[in-house]
């Protein structure tokens, strides 16, 4: 195969959540996730596992237009959920207690026995489970 052929190196890095206040949800992850803030601006922060450790960062952006998602979405018209972050824990009811404790919504439809929605400071979806109990 030819250096010409051969696809560039691609790799997921950082993935981007908007917010109304892009600081607010960075230190709301930073806490749940035990993650370092690793660049701050006045609208922008990115975040990512401590000491250089792998792993996917987070950064986060003010949006002053920003509507939160509505889940799940129940009519035509809401802002739907574009995309949603699936959190490992070890302990399901003990990783559930402490992301409420950090500021986070337990939300109302829970479809699996299994796994917890919750939603973020600012309303985004996030998914707790235990790895082997799916």
């Amino acid at each position: 195969m030819s250096s010409a052929s051969v696809p560039p190196s691609a790799r997921l890095s950082t993935v981007v959540l908007d917010a109304r206040d892009a600081h607010e949800l960075a230190h709301f992850y930073a806490r749940l996730l035990n993650y370092a803030v690793r660049a701050e601006e006045s609208h922008w922060v990115l975040i990512g596992p401590p000491d250089g450790a792998a792993g996917t960062a987070l950064a986060f952006e003010t949006e002053p237009e920003y509507v939160p998602p509505v889940w799940p979405t129940r009519k035509a018209g809401d802002q739907q959920m574009m995309l949603h972050l699936d959190v490992e824990v070890d302990d399901l009811e003990a990783g559930t207690a402490r992301a409420v404790a950090e500021g986070a919504t337990l939300a109302d439809d829970q479809p699996q026995d299994d796994v917890r929605v919750l939603l973020d400071p600012s309303g985004h979806p996030f998914c707790l489970w235990v790895r082997g109990a799916q």
